[in-house]
């Protein structure tokens, strides 16, 4: 029985193999969906997990910092280091913008700019290149899929920064690469207007009856300075000391503060159900589509392959062949069919996967369930084929 199968397909196997090579590819795609997705959420949770917090501290009614927006005054963080459980606090701001590349021709990447405190909740947690933020000033560490090289000049904004340290896995919800530059730098990106605007506040506050009054030398420049100076960031990070839970640290900071709090779990239900929600559902359909197609086409090609043997089927019936080797050969070729066919989309999706420009996630578990799903398709299209095979006149068939 199984040396029939074998022989059968020895006779045609340059076909077969082609066969199998097409089906791959096909499978292989429907793998990189489920890739992509799974990339997508993976993206999320690294997010969370680099930022190192067990709390996100935001504005009031608001689902920052990065599913919307969010702005505090910088002063917050002091009230919250002297709550008790609270082991380190840190601002930071975050933004999205298109960081040009000094040094390349003045290329562009789309970033997610980070502000931190360096060692603070919200730095890069490790480097793979370089050394972390030591001044106060212009200088950066980039997530190595940003394409910058260590010494390189980026500009953000209105001044140059030069990346002194490569990290990596340091992405947006989006899939966008982190640049880490220090604070009171990206307040400034992030929150001061440009020179034009400044010029036009100033000239629209001067002349302002309210602001510049004869009687009270020193409050128009107080004010204009107020105008130039900013202190807002975009969320609080906060580290917990061992033994304090998230969930209750979180009440007396809402109450008391009157402030927004998130701990691990509600960030991660705003990113995954929310943020990437509709990505994700819209991939889901394309990916139940394709498994539909993916299923019709292998149904056809077994289908085809059947009845391009009615001759060798009918001349098999003729010297006495019983009707269940004749199916357990269908079955087998199928079968066979769909593991050349699954091995050859797990090499492809394999890699193919690096050069999508967001992160393709291939899991194991996602595998096994592709292989199970590929040898369940298999053996139901060969039912069909079966019962074709099975419904064949030798006498009509051979002519």
């Amino acid at each position: 029985m199984i040396s029939l199968a074998g022989r059968d397909i020895a006779h045609s196997w340059g076909k077969f193999v082609l066969t199998g090579l097409g089906l791959g590819l096909l499978i292989g795609v429907t793998l990189t969906m489920a890739g992509v997705y799974r990339g997508m959420v993976d993206d999320a949770q690294a997010l969370l997990t680099n930022s190192r917090a067990d709390l996100w501290v935001v504005q009031k009614d608001t689902q920052g910092p990065y599913a919307e927006s969010s702005s505090l005054k910088d002063d917050v963080v002091h009230s919250l280091r002297g709550m008790p459980g609270v082991a380190q606090a840190a601002n930071v701001t975050y933004f999205t913008m298109q960081v040009q590349n000094r040094d390349q021709g003045g290329d562009d990447i789309r970033a997610m700019v980070v502000g931190i405190e360096p060692d603070q909740p919200g730095s890069p947690g490790y480097l793979v290149a370089g050394r972390q933020l030591t001044r106060s000033h212009y200088e950066a560490v980039a997530d190595v899929k940003a394409g910058f090289a260590l010494g390189e000049r980026i500009r953000i904004r209105r001044h140059d920064y030069t990346v002194v340290g490569l990290t990596q896995r340091m992405v947006s919800s989006g899939g966008d690469p982190m640049v880490f530059i220090p604070l009171k730098d990206a307040q400034e990106a992030q929150f001061l207007k440009d020179n034009d605007a400044i010029q036009n506040d100033r000239t629209r506050t001067a002349a302002s009856p309210a602001f510049n009054r004869p009687g009270v030398p020193g409050l128009l420049d107080a004010v204009q300075a107020l105008q130039t100076s900013s202190r807002n960031v975009n969320a609080v990070l906060v580290q917990l000391q061992p033994g304090f839970e998230a969930g209750q640290m979180a009440e007396p900071i809402r109450r008391w503060k009157h402030l927004q709090v998130f701990t691990r779990a509600g960030m991660e239900a705003i990113l995954v159900d929310k943020l990437i929600a509709t990505a994700a559902k819209q991939i889901g359909m394309f990916l139940a589509i394709l498994a539909v197609v993916s299923a019709a086409i292998v149904a056809f090609i077994i289908y085809t392959m059947t009845l391009g043997k009615i001759r060798e089927i009918a001349v098999l019936k003729l010297i006495g062949t019983r009707n269940r080797t004749i199916a357990s050969m269908i079955l087998q070729q199928a079968l066979g069919l769909g593991l050349i066919g699954f091995v050859v989309g797990k090499v492809a999706a394999t890699i193919w996967a690096p050069v999508f420009p967001k992160y393709v996630l291939l899991l194991t578990q996602d595998a096994l369930t592709g292989l199970v799903a590929t040898l369940l398709i298999c053996a139901l299209a060969s039912t069909l084929a079966i019962r074709a095979a099975l419904q064949i006149d030798p006498a009509t068939a051979i002519g």
